[in-house]
């Protein structure tokens, strides 16, 4: 039998993907002072043993204004980045598996508190509460403070903090940066004519929206070593008239595709409250669909990709050359295994579970 195309090596760049499966970052919400604790070592040490192609560090914020909660990773100075160290030794001394991190800034959706307490928006004055900022003074909802619009000075701060961030990735080994421009976050935030009322060379027109954001993916990618790859997170539409749309987000792939980056990673939605999102299985795949056909870099999709087969079909068709799972790898941290069985296929698996296959699946796992 053929090997299935979900199964089938990629090369990013100069790094080699065993698979087409993808793990998305993931925020856990578990960080000290930007700084992850044990309870990453867990989650990434299990995720790393799943058999997926690349394991993804959740959102990582490059300041710490620019985390979405107090309780988000960083890596901004010396202690984000030997705390960091500290759990990549661990997942590292078990697995094999190749690291990406998403380095973020959370703009006027930062200062927030965590999900399983509701959620909302922390004002500036109260306790784990900050300033928040954003391209313009333009609050995410109602009720939210009002971030202060960004000067000239201040983008620079942030995007040069991007490009620290990238190098403190590269001296610890990271195999990808992922840039995350999607879901309503900072550099989401300058894209979106929602959210960026800007009159300067950074607002208005499609090329000054995306002008910002085009300045952080160089600075990261000069940053970070030549043969490592730096791909990009976007959100392919806002969902909500007259916002963002699939076209502008072909258009920025494409320039980013002029500058060197490796993977362009289809999600959607989160800059607007007002969003109508069409939410069912691969509701993304189409936007994924339309940045591949014109991008030669891979291409990934996202989005209630649960569906062995499902996935299978969406790289063997070209509608995208990798898939992701995020909340479905939490349900199932062992889904690639399961899709390794499922479509006959092997994976990596460390030597302590190869007596876990059934027997009539005695080759799905190799050591």
């Amino acid at each position: 039998m053929s090997t299935p195309k979900l199964f089938e090596s990629l090369a990013v760049g100069g790094l080699e993907l065993a698979n087409r499966i993808v793990i998305a970052p993931m925020c856990q919400y578990s960080a000290v002072d930007g700084c992850m604790t044990d309870w990453h070592l867990i989650h990434l040490g299990q995720l790393a043993l799943s058999g997926a192609g690349l394991l993804t560090i959740e959102a990582t914020a490059v300041v710490p204004e620019g985390r979405i909660s107090y309780a988000d990773v960083g890596l901004w100075d010396d202690a984000t980045e030997a705390a960091m160290a500290k759990v990549l030794e661990g997942v590292r001394r078990w697995s094999k598996m190749p690291i990406a991190i998403q380095l973020a800034h959370a703009g006027r959706k930062a200062s927030t508190d965590l999900p399983w307490h509701g959620g909302a928006q922390i004002a500036p004055d109260q306790d784990k509460g900050w300033q928040t900022v954003a391209p313009s003074a333009e609050p995410f909802r109602d009720g939210d403070s009002v971030p202060q619009a960004m000067t000239h000075d201040d983008m620079r701060e942030v995007r040069d903090a991007f490009a620290a961030a990238a190098r403190r990735s590269a001296r610890l080994g990271i195999d990808a940066v992922q840039i995350h421009a999607a879901h309503g976050y900072l550099l989401h935030q300058f894209l979106s004519p929602l959210s960026n009322r800007r009159d300067d060379e950074y607002g208005g027109s499609l090329e000054n929206r995306m002008r910002f954001p085009l300045e952080v993916f160089d600075a990261v990618r000069a940053a970070f070593p030549a043969g490592r790859p730096v791909s990009v997170r976007v959100s392919g539409t806002d969902w909500v008239p007259g916002g963002w749309a699939i076209d502008d987000t072909v258009a920025f792939a494409v320039e980013l595709e002029k500058r060197g980056c490796s993977v362009i990673h289809v999600s959607s939605g989160g800059l607007h409250p007002s969003q109508q999102i069409p939410v069912g299985p691969g509701y993304q795949v189409p936007l994924a669909r339309a940045v591949k056909q014109a991008v030669d870099i891979p291409v990934v999709a996202v989005g209630l990709i649960t569906d062995f087969e499902h996935a299978e079909a969406i790289v063997a068709t070209g509608d995208a050359d990798l898939v992701a799972l995020a909340r479905g790898m939490l349900y199932d941290p062992r889904w690639p295994w399961h899709a390794a069985a499922h479509l006959g296929a092997t994976v990596s698996a460390p030597p302590q579970y190869l007596r876990s296959q059934p027997r009539q699946l005695k080759d799905l796992l190799v050591g």
